[in-house]
């Protein structure tokens, strides 16, 4: 489930950039009354920003709610990394192992050697 929330979350990143890039400015309608011909837009000369605003802030608002939902999944996930800071507990006990088995062999060659 985390792997498709990071997905998600990257393809509403780059769409919400996407639609960041695509909108013009508040300086760009004055162009538009110096004949730049902006009333020939795909979306026509008033429903462009209408149409960009609402969808930028549908992805603003999912882009916000995913980083918070990660956020808190990210934080609740454990990593495996951290069994590896502290050694020196697991070292002392593989060294008391390693010790008892020493002791058990020399123990079972000294009574090898005893005859009753």
């Amino acid at each position: 489930m985390y792997e498709v929330l990071m997905v998600v979350y990257l393809v509403v990143a780059i769409g919400l950039v996407g639609l960041i890039l695509i909108q013009q400015g508040k300086g760009a309608d004055m162009g538009a009354s110096f004949g730049a011909g902006a009333s020939a837009t795909l979306f026509g000369s008033s429903g462009a920003g209408n149409f960009l605003t609402r969808s930028t802030a549908v992805l603003a608002i999912g882009f916000f709610a995913l980083s918070l939902i990660i956020g808190n999944l990210s934080a609740n996930h454990t990593k495996s990394e951290d069994a590896w800071k502290d050694l020196s507990s697991d070292a002392a006990q593989v060294t008391e192992q390693v010790t008892e088995q020493v002791t058990e062999q020399e123990s079972v060659k000294s009574e090898e050697k005893i005859p009753d």
